[in-house]
């Protein structure tokens, strides 16, 4: 069988690349981009090299996911005199092995030289790579690694669809970015890919914008559940039919490459792995080569959770720990694992065989579908997008109403993970929130949980998740700028507080109990229950709501809340009488729950199959007009 080019050797010019360029060459010299000619040079004399987490070749992965034979490496060079040597790690490897046997020297040459290789492949390697020594600069041209495997290739279809609303400062760049690097490439992708903006907005200019392979569709609002399913039912309902759908976040970065890496691992994939979730890692937009999660799961106690350790892939242990991990046997029995729709590719027969999303508006949509569909999950390092890390987006209308309302309404409909106990994440969250005087977020919390236990025919009202979305982000507390902050601060008496005085260390700090106040906080909340005290003075604390610093908030009457990525804050004040209030509605809302919850699961699992079908996606999405 001939070799398929499987990935392109990745230079990028972009923020990422220019901060974090461990992330593509390891070297003691600079790589830069001549502007004129758009080549890349490795700029003098010194060690470059290419075994890193965007181009070593996981040969490891591709054993498993493919039926790889041989394979290959086409590298071009121009310039001064260098050495090229393969690379290679094994599991244990803290360095690239150099594989001297390989060594190739170069002469100098105006013209290009290509080296074409097949790449020696030990048992136990995980990647490969190569390092070029150079004598001074040498250009870099077209060069990829290939693939020979032992059977056809697939026919691939490939729709990338992503969902925004009104963020055109990353969708016009991305659209841009993908029109230049993959629709307009000499590469095989370009023929058969299509990209489905859903602009639940409004907004884009799709004059502008679109193209015969750039589709945009002005949307309702329905959110991110909504969206991504009109681009599920458009890539199916396309000509040519689509066989595979990539979900990507509007508010991304990505690379180009891990788009084509993604379609080229489709057309060489086995059949173990033929109907796999494609699963994206989630690099931290501010932090570069900082891996946050790739693939996710429920955990016991009915929070979402990272199945991998957070990686730096600018460290040579990392890329390769990055393609070793397993699972561990724990997550794997919970059966709740999913891949989240920031980078998560498809299979169209999985989606007729699973039926589509459930009718939310964001939160859980992702996850439930990944447990709901139970697939194989592929990983692979240079597949990914750059997204901001959670902490710097906390949103309380998402984390408490959705949050809680989705895993409910999930569990109940699709048995979605069962062994997570949702009623005790969202018991601690009402907990957490009234010790720290979050009473607009904890009347949220028992908001999402009373549309809950309205049934099914609530949340398949068609604009009922946008109404109640909307609702949320107006009740929940209201942060205001530093300088408004610290007005409202004085205008409550705690004149000592200065917003120049602050700063993270203070923010993040917490002070040590005894065990007697363990007990006393334990018992009062905080002393708002049994033993009610006023308080004194204030404590200032994380918009977090996952933020616990019980010793700096007890005893205290007032607590400033700092989101200090955005510059923000809240001042809340003790107040027991509300504290009884939300303790009673919540009381009220338990007994509710005992006397339904069995009524509720029977009526929500029995519209599982009208909720997930295409009918009633079209009428929800005024599609069948």
């Amino acid at each position: 069988m001939p070799a398929i080019k499987f990935a392109n050797i990745l230079l990028e010019c972009n923020p990422r690349s220019t901060s974090y360029p461990a992330l593509y060459c390891r070297s003691t010299q600079p790589f830069v981009r001549d502007h004129v000619t758009g080549e890349w040079m490795l700029y003098d004399a010194g060690v470059f090299d290419f075994t890193t987490f965007f181009n070593a070749l996981s040969v490891g992965k591709l054993r498993r996911y493919t039926s790889a034979q041989r394979f290959f490496l086409h590298l071009q060079v121009k310039g001064a005199a260098c050495t090229y040597v393969q690379t290679a790690a094994d599991a244990f490897s803290a360095h690239p092995i150099k594989l001297d046997d390989t060594k190739r020297e170069l002469p100098a040459s105006d013209e290009w030289q290509a080296i074409d290789v097949e790449l020696t492949v030990p048992s136990d390697a995980v990647i490969v790579g190569f390092e070029l020594a150079t004598d001074g600069p040498v250009l870099i041209g077209e060069s990829y690694y290939s693939v020979e495997i032992d059977r056809p290739l697939r026919d691939v279809e490939l729709v990338l669809a992503t969902t925004t609303f009104k963020k055109e400062e990353f969708i016009e760049a991305n659209i841009a970015l993908i029109k230049e690097s993959i629709i307009d490439s000499s590469e095989d992708i370009a023929q058969h890919f299509t990209m489905r903006v859903i602009d639940n907005g409004r907004t884009l200019d799709a004059g502008k914008l679109a193209s015969d392979r750039v589709i945009i569709s002005p949307n309702d609002n329905v959110g991110g559940a909504g969206g991504f399913t009109r681009g599920m039912i458009e890539a199916m309902e396309q000509t040519p039919r689509a066989t595979h759908i990539l979900l990507m976040d509007d508010d991304v970065a990505v690379s180009p490459e891990s788009i084509k890496r993604t379609y080229n691992l489709l057309r060489l994939v086995n059949d173990e792995y033929a109907e796999a979730f494609i699963s994206g890692a989630m690099l931290n937009y501010e932090i570069g080569e900082e891996l946050w999660e790739d693939t996710g799961f429920m955990t016991k106690e009915g929070t979402f959770a990272p199945a991998k350790p957070q990686l730096r892939l600018n460290k040579f242990e990392d890329v390769v720990f990055n393609e070793t991990f397993r699972v561990p046997s724990a997550i794997t029995k919970l059966n709740s694992r999913y891949a989240a729709w920031w980078y998560c590719c498809i299979p169209i027969s999985v989606i007729e065989k699973n039926g589509l999303p459930l009718p939310y508006f964001v939160r859980c949509d992702d996850a439930e579908y990944g447990v709901r569909c139970q697939p194989k999950f592929m990983t692979m390092n240079g597949l990914c997008i750059w997204h901001m890390s959670f902490h710097v987006r906390y949103n309380a209308a998402v984390e408490r109403y959705q949050t809680t309302r989705n895993t409910m309404i999930a569990q109940c409909t699709t048995g979605f993970a069962p062994k997570s106990d949702f009623m005790r994440e969202m018991h601690n969250n009402i907990r957490l929130e009234l010790k720290k005087f979050g009473y607009d977020n904890a009347e949220l919390v028992l908001d999402a949980f009373e549309d809950f236990m309205k049934g099914p025919d609530f949340i398949a009202t068609p604009g009922m998740a946008e109404k109640t979305f909307m609702a949320a982000n107006r009740n929940k507390e209201k942060l205001v700028p530093f300088d408004e902050l610290e007005r409202q601060v004085h205008a409550a008496g705690l004149t000592d507080f200065h917003i120049a005085d602050i700063d993270r260390q203070l923010v993040d700090a917490d002070a040590p109990r005894t065990r007697l106040q363990r007990l006393n906080d334990l018992a009062t909340d905080n002393n708002q229950r049994f033993i009610v005290k006023e308080g004194k003075g204030y404590a200032v604390i994380p918009v977090i709501g996952w933020a616990y610093p019980a010793g700096a908030i007890r005893g205290k009457e007032y607590l400033i809340i700092i989101d200090w990525y955005n510059r923000m804050g809240a001042l809340r004040k003790k107040d027991p009488e509300r504290y009884a209030q939300i303790s009673k509605r919540y009381k009220e809302d338990l007994k509710a729950y005992k006397r339904n919850i069995k009524q509720l699961r029977h009526d929500y699992s029995a519209r599982r199959d009208e909720l997930t079908s295409l009918a009633f996606w079209k009428r929800y999405l005024g599609m069948d007009k």
